[in-house]
């Protein structure tokens, strides 16, 4: 048996991607991944290794469940085919880092703005103790 013809089994699969069954039972029940069943056993192939390696990068990088699918069912209809799949994955990329980049904007304007009241306010306490002396 190759690399590629490995089954794992879900406390593998847990071990190797440091996920819980649950997660494992989430992205199934969302079809994300489609592992082999014997019997009560679920076990896992190379091309449900991949997926998950793929959905968790994603939802790293804030996509959602839905472009996940829409990625992964893209590759399972395309019979491979990169050049789609690549083409919408950018377009994907692209509108998430601009948000992800909108929010760091928003996210070191409100640090900025709490720094300036901190400042404040430890100023006025260091008035009130000077103050009482």
């Amino acid at each position: 048996m190759t690399a590629k013809e490995d089954l794992l089994t879900i406390r593998q699969m847990c071990d190797a991607f440091d996920v819980t069954p649950r997660t494992l039972r989430f992205y199934e029940a969302k079809e994300l991944i489609a592992p082999v069943r014997r019997g009560t056993s679920r076990l896992y192939t190379y091309r449900d290794r991949a997926r998950l390696k793929l959905i968790l990068r994603g939802k790293r990088f804030g996509f959602s469940l839905e472009d996940l699918r829409q990625l992964l069912d893209m590759y399972d209809r395309d019979g491979g085919a990169q050049e789609a799949q690549l083409r919408r994955t950018c377009e994907v990329a692209r509108d998430r880092l601009t948000r992800m980049e909108q929010q760091r904007a928003e996210l070191d304007e409100a640090i900025a703005d709490l720094k300036e009241q901190l400042a404040w306010g430890e100023g006025a306490l260091a008035a009130f103790r000077k103050a009482a002396e």
